[in-house]
């Protein structure tokens, strides 16, 4: 779709050798903001005894890893605000991500129970005269289409905790993203970003395995002199998943369109069955809600400036297309790896079949990178990414997020716009996104920590 502008971007980069790269490319816009959630206020009341609590709150979160860890931090989150006693939570098997992995797989039991002690009571399971209980047949059963997504406190108050009440239980299936960003109690808002920042630590053999693999990053590629090279870690959310599901267009004509109509009827059966594909993925592009394609992603990098020798970590699932998809940004970026090429077989072989764990390596060592770029803003993995670095990295994390409705333009000139322009169009885009905002009202604390409720601002 894009070979003049990618050619253009090779000539651009073979010259840029003998240029420094621009002056802000591996910095963020210093920032007054610090990490704080971990911080209780003095007038803190423990969470009552389970015997004392208002009941037992069980969830099954759905989704991969991402999805998952939003739904615990909502879990506890409501737990407190029902002053209830939360269960251990549970993973969903999912038809796509085929993970049978459980919360001990992922994160460490213990710290997590320990480290909220203060917040809310953790159990692993119910107590014995409960768990024969036919919760559906009792009214505790609660689905997806029980609670809307993003519900208010007041949802919880008036609906659930009568239930909680009455039968001492209720059980959430299928629980994500069900909790609102605002209006939100300051110490609930606060426990969420407390639990998210800091309460859930990988297991110790996935933090051994994801340090492994961000110290092998920054080793030297064979031929090169010995020094600690930094590197950039690159989200591609381009798995077969994402591209089925987004209805867009990515320029591989009929084949491409019959075999993500075939993959949206086996994993996706209750899309609509739209009549007109073709304008519908115009209309979407358009509207910058397509994910960028590996060529579009390139395309970016080489136009900010990043030199051929960057070293490129490529974090994600199988990308779509294969080798010939990713070929544009090989060509471009030659020391592109990722945690297959890094680790043996042999290292990988306990998170085999594990896509949750496998993900879990991605997070680390993209949230250690010394720049962090996405191709979607919308990714879970992305916006956690994202959070974690803005959390933890005093300013130090810089991360170049794409506005793709204005890139959108860009691109639909592929074959006549010069390069000159492209580049500083782009860089243009970029360097707005790149300011040091606060958390915009209703937006994820994950995604967005620089708030009171998540952070403090340093005193000048």
């Amino acid at each position: 779709m894009y070979d003049r502008l990618l050619a253009l971007a090779a000539h651009s980069l073979a010259e840029a050798d003998s240029r420094s790269e621009p002056h802000d490319l591996w910095t963020e816009p210093a920032s007054a903001w610090k990490p704080c959630a971990n911080v209780r206020r003095e007038n803190h009341t423990l969470p009552p005894a389970p015997e004392n609590s208002t009941g037992y709150i069980l969830i099954n979160a759905n989704g991969g890893l991402n999805q998952q860890r939003v739904a615990i931090c909502n879990a506890v989150a409501i737990s407190r605000l029902l002053n209830a006693t939360l269960v251990l939570p549970s993973f969903m098997l999912s038809n796509v991500w085929q993970d049978e992995s459980q919360f001990g797989d992922i994160y460490q039991e213990e710290y997590f129970v320990n480290y909220l002690r203060e917040d809310v009571y953790i159990v692993k399971s119910l107590p014995i005269e409960m768990q024969s209980l036919d919760l559906q047949a009792i009214g505790s059963f609660l689905s997806e289409l029980d609670v809307m997504k993003e519900s208010k406190p007041g949802f919880y108050i008036q609906r659930v905790l009568p239930i909680l009440l009455r039968n001492r239980v209720v059980y959430f299936s299928g629980f994500g993203n069900r909790l609102s960003f605002d209006p939100i109690p300051f110490e609930i808002q606060r426990l969420r970003c407390r639990c998210n920042f800091h309460a859930l630590r990988f297991t110790r053999e996935i933090q051994a395995a994801g340090d492994l693999l961000v110290q092998r990053i920054h080793q030297n590629f064979p031929g090169q002199v010995p020094s600690v090279t930094r590197y950039l870690a690159l989200h591609l959310r381009f798995e077969i998943d994402m591209v089925a599901y987004s209805m867009c267009d990515f320029g591989g004509g009929e084949p491409e369109k019959l075999e993500l109509q075939a993959y949206r009827d086996v994993h996706f059966p209750m899309m609509a069955k739209y009549h007109n594909e073709t304008e519908l993925a115009s209309t979407l592009r358009e509207l910058g809600q397509c994910p960028l394609s590996p060529e579009e992603g390139a395309l970016i990098l080489a136009a900010l400036g990043f030199k051929r020798g960057t070293r490129v970590f490529l974090a994600g699932a199988q990308i779509y297309g294969g080798q010939s998809r990713l070929t544009p940004l090989s060509t471009l970026y030659p020391n592109l790896v990722t945690k297959e090429d890094l680790l043996s077989e042999k290292e990988l072989s306990p998170f085999a079949n594990h896509s949750s764990q496998l993900a879990a390596l991605d997070f680390i060592a993209c949230t250690a990178a010394d720049v962090f770029a996405m191709t979607d803003s919308g990714s879970q993995l992305a916006s956690l990414v994202s959070g974690y670095r803005m959390y933890f990295g005093g300013g130090r994390l810089p991360i170049i997020r794409p506005n793709k409705k204005r890139l959108v333009s860009l691109f639909a000139k592929n074959s006549s716009i010069q390069w000159e322009e492209f580049r500083e169009r782009v860089r243009k885009t970029i360097r707005e996104n790149r300011k040091v905002h606060t958390r915009p009202t209703a937006r994820s604390v994950y995604r967005h920590p620089r708030c009171e409720d998540c952070m403090c601002q340093a005193k000048e």
